[in-house]
């Protein structure tokens, strides 16, 4: 497996990005070596609660910045990894080397047998749901509490939508992959120019960007599709998870308006939460409504106390 590594002159004096960096180890899943997982580590190391901020497609960590000094303030330990091919993390250099099942185990290899991490409160948006919620399922002890926000866990067994359609289209016929001018325009809010320039950070050319290329289409979107049976055994679990269970998805996101209902349906530990509309957020409400976000998951934590 080729491997590409973005230079870290490209993380120097991002926007409101001033975090230490912290890597682990994991094995590239074809016998060729390791890969090098960056993740943010923030907070107290003793902390009681620990919270998991999983980001998606195209961002990294950076979409987070601005909610990890409002947990650490809380007393929370804070981990922000950025997924492989993503961020300050190694980037496989062929779309071939990047299917939903490595993208799982790499996080659980990085997670669980690097950082050995428990009692979580998982905070998933986009892919950050696809790869999380499977890990909830495949490993739910590791886990107390699970916010999902403008995610999904699909199995192809339904219609994705028209949005969703659209961008799959977009984002394998486009010739270059404009990453922060995506995020900007799946926001609600205005961005300003340093922070595209903060998520476009990581991508020194297109050859990096072979992970963003790919993740669109490993969405599953038909029945038949490699991914689909072990999402659906993901949600024979999920509809056993009596633990405490968030929605608080944006009002304006139209690639994952009305998923929130089939966790509001299916998954037990949602019953007698107090889920949340962010109002003012597009798809990447982290961006949009960090504040609001944040709170929505501290005020959780706190009416679903240890024990």
């Amino acid at each position: 497996m080729k491997i590409l590594r973005t230079p870290e002159e490209r993380f120097e004096g991002l926007a409101g990005y001033p975090f230490e960096p912290h890597y682990v180890e994991v094995p590239t899943g074809d016998g060729s070596g390791d890969l090098r997982v960056h993740y943010l580590d923030e907070g107290p190391r003793g902390a009681k609660e620990t919270v998991l901020l999983l980001h998606g497609e195209p961002s990294w960590s950076f979409l987070y910045r601005k909610m990890v000094p409002l947990f650490a303030a809380s007393g929370f330990r804070v981990i922000a990894p950025d997924l492989v091919g993503f961020g300050r993390s190694d980037k496989p250099g062929e779309r071939t080397d990047y299917t939903y099942a490595r993208h799982v185990e790499w996080m659980r290899s990085a997670l669980f047998d690097g950082l050995d991490l428990k009692h979580l409160t998982l905070v998933c948006q986009d892919w950050g749901g696809l790869v999380g919620l499977r890990l909830v399922a495949e490993h739910p002890d590791r886990f107390r509490r699970v916010v999902a926000a403008n995610t999904g866990l699909p199995t192809g067994d339904a219609h994705v939508g028209k949005a969703f359609q659209a961008w799959l289209q977009f984002s394998q016929e486009v010739p270059e992959l404009p990453v922060g001018r995506i995020v900007a325009g799946g926001c609600a809010q205005p961005v300003a120019d340093d922070v595209v320039a903060g998520y476009d950070a990581p991508f020194p050319d297109e050859s990096y960007k072979e992970g963003a290329r790919q993740f669109p289409v490993l969405v599953p979107i038909t029945p038949e599709d490699p991914s689909s049976e072990a999402n659906r055994k993901a949600w024979e679990v999920l509809r056993e998870f009596n633990r405490p269970f968030l929605c608080a998805y944006s009002d304006q996101d139209p690639i994952t308006r009305g998923a929130d209902e089939l966790f509001l349906t299916d998954v037990p530990g949602t019953t007698g939460q107090g889920h949340r509309t962010i109002e003012g957020g597009g798809h990447f409400l982290q961006e949009d409504q960090p504040h609001a976000l944040a709170l929505a998951v501290t005020d959780f934590i706190h009416l679903n106390p240890l024990g």
